[in-house]
């Protein structure tokens, strides 16, 4: 799986790097090899993928070999501030996220919001919400008529929910997941506020957006979660989602072209493994097919004469992961441990790899915005 090799060699795979001594370079994927592309007239991600065919642009760009797809990864897991390394393949875009886009997921939050962030009281509200719920939310079509009528049902059980307005009404819940320049990149450390004691990783798919509204490309993400915090209040999802190393992106954007399009994005399954070092492992999946919202529609409600992003966006499209497999004591389910090894793949997409520690331990986000105008400018790379 990439980025240790390259599955789909006809892929247009665009990237960016730290090259050290000088900064963020932004690099595609020829073969197994990582060619630095930078330059004045495409010096971010976000330039080149604003480019009017972007596809045809970042395959003609000429450039460098820095190094080979297994060198850069093994790198990446072990690297220091000023060492060779893979960034998250966005720089300059809005980072947004969509939530409770999956039926089962959605059920979930729920019994997070029922049991108040207590996990000692999840189990049994799951099976009271299960026994009520059924399959009645497979394959509702969100704002629709039958999903009108299951809202009414629930009400009437005293289980209408926010998770559940945004789950099968009208209008997605879309949110802010960190700042421009905030996300990690591959072999990076993924970060929990320190607060949480309930906390999962979330595997999605992850739209390329450009300034002009159009959907280029994708790549996957870690949408880390604080099952506890948000589980307290909804009101708390930016303490939840937005901590420092909180967002986890890469390793590539793979650009749409006459192989690689939206239909694929619609059909991929998402896998993922956590292992810790007490032994534990968690396995699981997303399979897009079971999305209640077409991507479409999400990247619709988000951008458009209501909303604009000159800058383009990433969108997280939600998962289908819930995790409730017992870890530490029964009736518990799932929460992280600090060291977990978190692999996020996807067959057209390659691998996601990042290990968990406290946001309070991650490296500090310091090269924001401004430090990569600055440096741009002093490597004689803006016009």
């Amino acid at each position: 799986m990439l980025p240790y090799s390259n599955p789909t060699p006809g892929a247009t795979l665009i990237g960016r790097i730290w090259l050290p001594g000088q900064g963020p370079a932004l690099v595609r994927v020829d073969g197994d090899q990582v060619v630095d592309i930078t330059c004045a007239d495409y010096p971010t991600a976000q330039a080149l993928f604003d480019a009017p065919d972007c596809v045809a642009v970042a395959r003609a760009l000429p450039g460098r070999v820095v190094t080979d797809l297994a060198t850069l990864a093994q790198a990446s897991l072990n690297a220091g501030a000023d060492d060779l390394r893979l960034l998250a393949p966005a720089d300059l875009q809005a980072i947004k996220a969509s939530g409770v886009t999956f039926a089962d997921s959605m059920v979930e939050r729920v019994i997070e919001e029922q049991a108040a962030g207590d996990p000692d009281r999840a189990e049994a509200i799951r099976e009271k919400v299960t026994r009520i719920i059924g399959d009645s939310l497979s394959g509702i079509e969100p704002g629709s008529a039958d999903a009108e009528r299951v809202k009414a049902v629930l009400k009437s059980e005293g289980l209408w929910s926010q998770y559940l307005e945004v789950g099968i009404g009208p209008d997605a819940e879309v949110f802010t997941k960190c700042q421009p320049m905030a996300a990690v990149g591959f072999g990076a450390e993924v970060g929990l506020h320190p607060i949480s004691s309930w906390n999962n990783p979330e595997p999605e798919i992850v739209l390329v957006i450009n300034g002009g509204g159009v959907i280029v490309g994708a790549t996957l993400g870690n949408d880390v979660n604080l099952r506890d915090v948000e589980g307290r209040s909804a009101l708390l999802l930016g303490k939840a989602k937005d901590n420092n190393a909180s967002c986890a992106l890469g390793p590539f954007v793979r650009l749409f072209d006459g192989d690689y399009s939206l239909d694929r994005v619609r059909a991929a399954e998402l896998s993922l493994t956590v292992s810790g070092d007490d032994g534990f492992v968690l396995e699981g999946a997303s399979s897009m097919a079971k999305i209640s919202r077409d991507p479409a529609s999400i990247v619709a409600q988000t951008v458009g004469s209501h909303h604009q992003y000159p800058d383009g966006f990433l969108l997280f499209l939600g998962t289908l992961f819930a995790p409730v497999q017992d870890r530490d004591a029964p009736g518990q389910g799932f929460t992280h441990h600090l060291g977990d090894d978190v692999r996020i793949r996807e067959a057209a997409l390659g691998e996601l790899r990042n290990s968990v520690n406290l946001s309070t331990r991650c490296p500090p986000w310091t090269f924001g915005t401004a430090a990569l105008m600055r440096n741009l400018a002093q490597r004689g790379l803006l016009t």
